[in-house]
């Protein structure tokens, strides 16, 4: 499980996360939802120490991200132990971030291989078994330059659970791209959720969250100012930000 508490982020003298407050189970999936700046990716990044928080801290399955605890005093990890957490923990760009010269299948099976170490063989053992489970297994061989953008992003969707991650963040997956290849990627999104992965998920998708979330959480400016079931935030919004934001792209 995800424990969030009290978390805050300033990038010089902008304070992007203000006090963030979040709890997901295991096995949960949790969307964020929020206008651009609201610290939405700020806050993914912070989840897996891309983006070192200035107070506050963050815990999955009880273990601290980034630091460990001595008494009361808090020591940065260092660098390859922040690395192990890293690699329990998935993330997914909304620009895909494949390695250019690596087909889809290496694209795969060398994160097992360097992150788990892997034998090259049980690595692309189980990068065929991702590529097929995200529809891609006649593509394997492919370059990035030769798969559409849903294309890719299912290849990084796969890369990401081949590290058996405890967790996997999702920013932003589908505004990269193209109108008639989100719904491909989403379905991968559903199966995952149908089957118990752990996501948090930020993006604009209304219709995925409404249909795959257990918490639906709505940003602004650094605050969450609504957290709860699709149902209550997306049809009973309780905040004025959280209506007028959903008053725009429910339509």
């Amino acid at each position: 499980m995800i424990e969030i508490s009290g978390v805050h982020k300033s990038f010089g003298d902008v304070a992007v996360l203000k006090g963030i407050d979040l709890f997901a189970e295991a096995g949960s999936v949790t969307v964020i939802l929020g206008p651009s700046g609201s610290g939405k990716s700020t806050l993914l990044r912070c989840v897996n120490h891309l983006e070192k928080v200035d107070r506050g801290l963050i815990r999955i399955d009880g273990e601290l991200i980034g630091y460990r605890q001595a008494g009361n005093r808090l020591h940065e990890l260092s660098e390859r132990q922040v690395l192990r957490q890293r690699a329990r923990i998935g993330f997914v760009f909304q620009n895909f971030n494949l390695f250019p010269h690596r087909t889809a299948l290496q694209n795969v099976a060398e994160a097992q291989i360097w992150a788990l170490g892997k034998s090259p063989s049980a690595a692309y053992e189980k990068a065929h078994e991702l590529l097929y489970a995200v529809g891609l297994w006649d593509r394997a061989g492919a370059y990035p330059r030769q798969l559409s953008g849903g294309q890719q992003q299912r290849v990084a969707i796969a890369r990401a659970l081949a590290l058996e991650p405890k967790l996997i963040l999702f920013d932003e997956p589908t505004s990269a791209l193209d109108p008639e290849l989100v719904g491909e990627v989403l379905d991968v999104l559903r199966d995952l959720a149908a089957g118990g992965t752990t996501m948090i998920v930020v993006t604009h998708e209304i219709g995925f969250a409404r249909e795959a979330a257990d918490t639906v959480v709505f940003m602004d400016e650094g605050r969450i100012v609504e957290q709860g079931t699709p149902a209550a935030v997306l049809d009973d919004p309780q905040h004025e930000r959280s209506r007028a934001f959903l008053s725009k792209v429910l339509v």
